[in-house]
């Protein structure tokens, strides 16, 4: 079959840019001619410092030795999150990438201990989880006869200098200049070239699009089209900034919730980020920024940078010939970590579809459609968080708690307040663990359970449970401080910390 894709381009780098140059040239790269334009007069975003575990299969897709990449990324570990304040001021609660007990075919595990607290006895969910208890106690360790399943908390700058230069080793082309306009064929409207103001004329079969908001490619030159989820997302902006560390790295990312959004905080080995997330609607900049620096740790590293965004996704991810990635392709809010997952999965996801004999309808209504289920999917999850709280301390949070919502994030809440019933969707990114420790985190109490561990003596019940909960406890117990395994595992230099 005579191959027609041959010459791809990478409109954008970053992160996103140089995520898809790199895995493109790793697993593609003896079938492809690959050129990446960016301009160093254009800032990256370099916030999405946080991940989930699905990064730990793409760093492997790559080819990246872990301890290499979190040397040279200052990376820290990370179980999950802490949220502070979401379901009423006050609360805290952990998010963990961990499993939760041990379940049956019949019920999940968290029916069985529902039943033992109906009895006066279980203890708490976390007890029966390594992960929580692990981040709770600021304990790390990883092997590959002691498996956890965790992520990396990254310094996104880095990152991609990182790729960037196995990237140029690997045969990738970077071209340095501002895009000034894109031609297109005047029959197909496909992208043909990327005019630079030098007047060079990058030309390409592919055009990927990692230009950021902007979405320089697929709206503005192709008007994919847009829609905006702010009716249930309604925060807008972020101010972010970097500060000395403070503190040993606990492996947890922080998301505590202010009066009209939340605020993050990323350990890593060389510096903490912190962000404060916002909408303008009920906060302005003004307040925004001497909110967050008139409580920030340590000493301040940069100038407070903001940023805008619009929740919400492409109507095509894949239009023509050109796919967009990254915060091009769509974005949900920096809660949880997704960012760069949808990244991932969507250069994953290009690997897989690639149209090496031409770009085919029914390739992109597949890309399409993957790519709607998936960001659609997280963005109920996202919302969960926002709907579920009890606060009434702002016309922020009364907002989130009586919008409306999407039917199929509705009917999930309430399958589970009648029942404690919940089900992972095949492909859907949260598993049942996740849904469950968010929606008890945040004061859904279930009416009713499964009963199965009611036809379990007591005795037996409280000593299964003990069981589970003395393994974790025996498991914990043995593990060294996060800092003592970094300190082994991917120490960063000082003068690598200075750089």
């Amino acid at each position: 079959m005579e191959q027609v894709v041959k010459k791809v381009v990478v409109a954008g780098g970053g992160s996103a840019g140089w995520m898809a140059a790199a895995a493109l040239s790793r697993q593609l790269g003896g079938l492809l001619d690959i050129t990446l334009v960016e301009s160093d007069a254009i800032g990256t975003v370099g916030v999405g410092e946080s991940t989930i575990p699905t990064a730990r299969t793409f760093v492997a897709l790559l080819g990246l030795d872990e301890r290499e990449f979190m040397r040279e990324t200052g990376a820290t570990f990370k179980l999950g999150i802490l949220f502070e304040n979401w379901g009423e001021v006050g609360d805290r609660y952990i998010h963990s990438f961990g499993q939760v007990g041990k379940s049956t075919l019949m019920a999940h595990f968290h029916h069985m201990w529902m039943e033992a607290r109906a009895q006066g006895f279980g203890g708490d969910l976390g007890d029966y989880c390594l992960e929580l208890r692990a981040s709770e106690e600021g304990k790390f360790y990883a092997a590959d006869d002691f498996p956890m399943n965790y992520a990396y908390h990254i310094d996104a700058t880095r990152f991609g200098r990182f790729l960037r230069r196995r990237c140029e080793n690997n045969g990738v082309r970077r071209v340095e200049g501002k895009i000034q306009r894109v031609e297109q064929h005047p029959e197909t409207g496909f992208i043909t070239a990327l005019v630079l103001e030098s007047g060079e004329r990058v030309e390409g079969d592919l055009f990927v699009d990692a230009t950021g908001f902007r979405g320089l490619l697929i709206e503005q030159t192709l008007k994919a089209g847009f829609e905006d989820w702010g009716q249930w997302l309604p925060n807008d902006r972020a101010v972010a900034v970097q500060t000395a560390t403070s503190e040993p790295p606990l492996p947890l990312t922080r998301a505590i919730a202010h009066r009209a959004g939340w605020q993050w905080g990323i350990p890593l080995q060389h510096r903490e980020g912190n962000g404060w997330v916002y909408c303008s609607e009920f906060m302005s900049d003004d307040e925004a920024r001497d909110s967050f620096l008139g409580q920030l740790k340590g000493e301040k590293l940069t100038e407070p940078w903001f940023l805008r965004f619009r929740p919400g996704r492409r109507r095509k991810a894949w239009d023509k010939n050109c796919v967009a990635i990254g915060l091009a392709g769509g974005f949900i809010e920096p809660l949880e970590a997704t960012s760069l997952h949808i990244t991932m999965i969507a250069i994953t996801r290009l690997l897989q579809l690639f149209p090496f004999a031409g770009v085919n309808a029914a390739l992109q209504t597949r890309f399409n459609f993957l790519a709607d289920q998936e960001i659609q999917r997280v963005r109920d999850f996202i919302i969960l968080h926002y709907k579920a709280t009890e606060r009434t301390d702002s016309p922020y949070w009364d907002r989130c708690r009586t919008m409306q919502i999407p039917d199929s994030l509705a009917e999930r809440i309430e399958l589970f307040r009648e029942t404690a019933q919940l089900y992972h969707v095949p492909g859907e990114l949260f598993l049942i663990d996740s849904w469950l420790q968010v929606m008890l985190g945040q004061r859904i109490r279930p009416k009713t359970h499964h009963r199965m561990g009611a036809l379990m003596p007591p005795e037996r019940l409280r000593g299964a449970l003990g069981d589970l909960k003395g393994n974790v406890d025996r498991a914990v117990g043995k593990l060294p401080s996060h800092q003592e395994f970094l300190d082994r595992y991917c120490p960063v230099s000082p003068a690598e910390a200075a750089a």
